[in-house]
């Protein structure tokens, strides 16, 4: 999810931790596709940025609070080399994810209802805050922000960010999140796609505390950027509808193992 937008700060590039040695525990076998499967769960998927971010440089560079500490409301995004926009790509992913996950009955919130030119946001704080209390008094199981990175010349493969524990703010989900990011990281990876190359040692997983979207959640939650948009592989999957259908069955995967 790095901008490419000159002035636009990289979300993806500020700050990171590594949880060396983790191996991925063996994600079970999808459920049958039920309606009572998550039955009484909600699930806030986060599709990243919108797409007319780049048409809003004014907006989307405001800076809002990210957790005790001020960055822009937004960034642009990647894009493949041939255009492809990631705000596409996690809107595409998140709806197919969303699909899944209401045949099994759960409740599913979106962060954004549009992939439009005409749209800007939503500002980290939103999308942080986003479930944590619904207008009636309930509030979200979990939350999953969808994205893609851009990084050239860094090679083919996802990672998952979770957040790191700050008093005060991620304390009291930290572990829940890194317990669910590393489910997400066994069912990608067991989906046969590979760990980036070029984050916290290769692991596939990475925990961080200077993202306004985990920073703000009281939810259990979890950043995951599925594949490398500027990597030729990654990239090829990644504007495919079966690729991105596999991305969408596995993190469906490694919701209803959270869940249920």
């Amino acid at each position: 999810m790095r901008s490419l937008v000159a002035g636009v700060p990289i979300l993806a590039a500020l700050g990171a931790g590594s949880l060396a040695g983790c191996a991925p525990a063996a994600a079970p076998a999808l459920q049958e596709v039920s309606s009572t499967t998550l039955a009484g769960k909600t699930i806030v998927i986060d599709p990243g940025h919108q797409l007319g971010n780049h048409n809003y440089p004014d907006q989307i560079n405001a800076p809002v609070d990210a957790g005790g500490f001020q960055k822009p409301c937004n960034t642009t995004g990647t894009a493949t080399n041939g255009g492809y926009p990631e705000a596409t790509f996690a809107w595409q992913v998140s709806l197919l994810l969303k699909a899944k996950l209401e045949a099994r009955g759960a409740r599913v919130v979106l962060t954004r209802t549009s992939n439009r030119q005409d749209r800007w946001g939503p500002c980290v704080a939103y999308r942080g805050r986003r479930g944590n209390r619904f207008a009636d008094g309930t509030h979200a199981n979990l939350k999953i922000s969808i994205h893609g990175d851009g990084c050239n010349g860094c090679g083919a493969g996802f990672h998952v960010i979770a957040p790191q524990s700050r008093a005060g703010w991620t304390d009291d989900i930290a572990t829940s999140s890194l317990a669910f990011a590393k489910q997400v990281l066994a069912a990608l990876h067991n989906a046969g796609l590979p760990y980036a190359p070029y984050v916290s040692g290769g692991d596939g997983l990475d925990v961080r505390g200077d993202l306004g979207t985990l920073n703000w959640s009281d939810r259990p939650a979890v950043m995951v950027e599925l594949g490398n948009m500027r990597n030729a592989t990654d990239a090829a999957r990644m504007t495919s509808s079966t690729g991105r259908d596999r991305y969408a069955t596995a993190l469906t995967r490694a919701i209803v193992q959270r869940l249920t």
